[in-house]
């Protein structure tokens, strides 16, 4: 190494102590620093919101002018869907929350649906995946009937499941349940199978009870996986109540749908899909800000980290 490199980095070296010293010494300069840094995350972040929103901003305004260029009242402007929107399950009543009586009337039946048909789903994939993944006998002799169940279009069962059960609250429910619960088996097996075998090894030197190796080891080594399934359920839970209530219910967004395009009232029928698409988005969210919650040590990347 020359003597010149050698004067420059010892000069710069100089320069870093200097400034670490006089950061250390000075704590404005230190507090200062943290909020330029802080200051610059926010901005990365809402750069990056900015920059995953622009797509669905585009589509609305394409949305926007055709339907300015080609009148029809089955395909009105965005911005008449938005303001019959407003109409239809907004108030301005500070003590239902600002929900207008439609609203009441059809979202709280409909995530009720929801949330029994998709809690047991959860709770039958999971204890299914576990089986699957433990036994190898058990997934060579079920994963066909698995496999077999995930190839039917789950809205195909909709005329079985009316003649098993009717026009009642458990048809909805075994719908959403049976459409939802295999893609949770599926991917619990996959992580329960992929468990490291030196923890299990470990687990079985240390004489740990089988459910303590299965709360402490197992389950929390497949929990990427579990909740992978259970986030990609969730959007097969709504999509399935939504078809249920098309054609077997009374009451329930599925039902407001299909009645506005019988009776032609196609800006309703429109504003009823923006509030089950914006319900969509709103359950996504909240399933991976608990996947977020739960898995703060996985390193998120490509899809999964949208």
């Amino acid at each position: 190494m020359s003597e010149a490199t050698m004067t420059k980095a010892t000069g710069t070296a100089s320069t870093t102590a200097a400034a670490t010293t006089a950061s250390a010494t000075d704590p404005a300069a230190a507090t200062s620093a943290v909020g330029h840094r802080r200051t610059g995350a926010r901005t990365r972040r809402a750069l990056s919101a900015v920059g995953s929103l622009w797509l669905l901003a585009a589509l609305l305004v394409a949305w926007e002018i055709v339907a300015r260029l080609s009148p029809s009242v089955f395909f009105p402007p965005f911005s008449v869907v938005l303001g019959q929107f407003g109409q239809d399950w907004f108030a301005a009543r500070p003590q239902t929350l600002f929900a207008s009586d439609r609203f009441l009337e059809s979202v709280p039946v409909s995530l009720s649906r929801l949330a029994r048909g998709w809690l047991l789903a959860a709770v039958l994939g999971v204890a299914i995946g576990v089986v699957l993944g433990r036994s190898r006998v058990a997934r060579h002799l079920y994963s066909p009937v698995i496999r077999f169940w995930m190839s039917v279009p789950n809205a195909a069962l909709l005329p079985i499941a009316l003649q098993f059960f009717g026009i009642t609250e458990a048809m909805n429910i075994f719908l959403i349940t049976f459409g939802s619960m295999w893609l949770i088996a599926v991917n619990t097996a996959d992580g329960v199978a992929g468990v490291d075998p030196s923890w299990l090894r470990a687990a079985r030197s240390m004489r740990l009870p089988r459910p303590v190796l299965y709360l402490r080891v197992i389950l929390p080594a497949a929990a990427p996986h579990i909740l992978a399934g259970l986030r990609i359920s969730l959007g097969f839970g709504l999509i399935l109540m939504i078809v249920a209530e098309l054609y077997a219910t009374t009451a329930g967004l599925g039902h407001d749908v299909a009645l506005y395009q019988q009776t032609f009232r196609y800006r309703e029928m429109w504003s009823a899909f923006l509030l089950i698409a914006l319900i969509g988005i709103a359950l996504n969210a909240a399933v991976d800000l608990l996947e977020r919650r739960l898995l703060r040590w996985q390193r998120r990347t490509g899809l999964a980290s949208l």
